[in-house]
This record gives C-alpha cells, sequence and structure tokens, in this order.
C-alpha cells in the first residue's frame, strides 16, 4: 500500500494487482477525486496517506478519507455519527455499517454539484475535532434467528438463562448466529453454546 498521498493520485492505492496500471480505478476517476482532493485542501484539513487511500485530517483527527472503485469513487467521513445530514446525501458504506458516512459518486461533474454540502460536513467534524467532540455510540439491533427462537421455546431453563445474561452477551450471540448462512449451522452452534448460556457467559468467554 503507498505511504505518500500524492503516489494515490498518479499510481492508485497499491492494494491490488492494478496498481499503477492504467486499469487502476484512480485513472478512471482523477478529475472527480482531484476536485475531492482541492475541497479537503482549501478547508484547511492536511493531507496524509492511511489504508493506502488520501486521508484528511485536523486537530489530530481523521476527518475524511478518499476511495475509487471500478464503479464508483467516494468520500468517506471518519466519524458520521457526528454528522447532520440535513439534505440526506450520506449512504452506509456497507450492510453492516450503522449509521450513513459517505458520499457516492459516478461522475467527476457531480463533485462541483455537491461542493457546498461537502464543504459543510467537512466543516462540522472540523468543529467537532477542535473541541474533542466523541461520536454516540452507535446501537444496532440484531434480529434474533428463528432457530434460537424455538429453542428458548422448546427449553425453558434455556430460555430463562438466556433472559438473565446481560445485553452485551446477548448480543454476543445474536450476532455470532447471524453470521451463519445455513439453518444447520445455526441449530448446531445453538446446541454448542448452551452450557454456556447456563452459566451465564458470552459467546466468545471461556
Amino acid at each position: 500500500m503507498i505511504t505518500d498521498a500524492e503516489d494515490f493520485f498518479t499510481r492508485g492505492c497499491g492494494r491490488c494487482g492494478r496498481f499503477a496500471t492504467p486499469d487502476c480505478s484512480v485513472h478512471t476517476w482523477i478529475d472527480g477525486l482531484n476536485a475531492l482532493r482541492r475541497i479537503c485542501l482549501d478547508m484547511g484539513l492536511n493531507e496524509t496517506a492511511k489504508w493506502g487511500h488520501p486521508t484528511y485530517m485536523h486537530a489530530g483527527r481523521n476527518i475524511a478519507i478518499l476511495g475509487a472503485f471500478r464503479s464508483d469513487f467516494r468520500l468517506s467521513f471518519m466519524t458520521p455519527g457526528l454528522l447532520k445530514d440535513t439534505e440526506g446525501v450520506l449512504e452506509p458504506q456497507g450492510p453492516n455499517s450503522p449509521t450513513p458516512g459517505m458520499i457516492r459518486f459516478t461522475d467527476a461533474g457531480q463533485v462541483s454539484k455537491a461542493e457546498r454540502v461537502i464543504r459543510a460536513c467537512l466543516r462540522q467534524l472540523m468543529d467537532h475535532a477542535e473541541v474533542g467532540t466523541k461520536p454516540p455510540r452507535a446501537e444496532r439491533a440484531i434480529d434474533m434467528p428463528a432457530e434460537l427462537a424455538e429453542a428458548l421455546e422448546a427449553d425453558p431453563e434455556l430460555a430463562e438463562a438466556f433472559q438473565a445474561l446481560t445485553p452485551g452477551r446477548q448480543k454476543s450471540y445474536l450476532f455470532n448466529l447471524a453470521q451463519a448462512r445455513q439453518s444447520a449451522t445455526r441449530i448446531a452452534r445453538i446446541e454448542k453454546f448452551r452450557d454456556r448460556i447456563l452459566a451465564g457467559k458470552g459467546a466468545q468467554e471461556r
């Protein structure tokens, strides 16, 4: 991965085999990426390279990061929980992102149209960085898998023990089971977890 932000704009991020080749996604979106870079620098942000991408900092805090993909290029805000998205332009990074914090572009011309909003978001995060505001803790609800609900209904002792667990320990099981794609896998995990639940432990506790 690159360690100098300047390399990103000329060669790419260095995270894949297309680095420093004409096929690199950075070259596809270079005009738009340069426009985003200009805005960030004009706002007085300090440019560095982290995780192979240009990262913009203020008052010792990461504020935003650029990214280029085959289908789009992006400006992602590093503490989106602090942003007030009054115009509804922010998107989540992915299905597991609890807070929308990214602006996605598919045309370089879209950057100038969004410049006012971009500057407003950057300014918000810069102000928060200066006073040390911490983002609110995002709570993401995790649905209970049907297999666990059925197991608790069929096993009163297990149900009582599960309800007695702390919310964090309950979530550890819900999260673990949610990662399993097959129903049979979830059922097997529930059987494996039974003694641990009865002992009042979380999914990762020994």
